[in-house]
């Protein structure tokens, strides 16, 4: 099970630009290094990052190889009404998470 940190404000003014930051606990990796036997190790990395701002999609990523292990992610937004922050992780071998966040907008 993967751990995810993210860093955001819980409350905005509507029209505010806001930063989101999102870490998560994960090996990323790639399936060119050897292991302790002399095997390559298997690949397993996330392939996709995305932000959801109330079901629409705000932000999203593409990973490959070339990131590194406990990828970070930061953004902004816009906020634009109360709601809620949805990340997803999806990568190799079936590895999916998500976290939700809320955020309210006042006026």
């Amino acid at each position: 099970m993967a751990r995810a940190l993210i860093h955001m404000p819980a409350t905005a003014k509507s029209g505010e630009i806001i930063e989101i930051r999102a870490l998560i606990g994960h090996p990323m990796e790639t399936g060119y290094r050897v292991g302790a036997d002399g095997k390559l190790l298997a690949r397993e990395i996330i392939r996709k990052f995305v932000c959801r701002y109330n079901g629409e999609q705000v932000f999203g990523a593409e990973l490959h190889q070339a990131i590194s292990a406990n990828p970070y992610i930061a953004f902004f937004t816009v906020a634009t009404e109360s709601g809620t922050l949805e990340f997803t992780w999806e990568g190799d071998n079936g590895f999916a998470h998500s976290e939700k966040m809320n955020l309210t907008v006042s006026a």
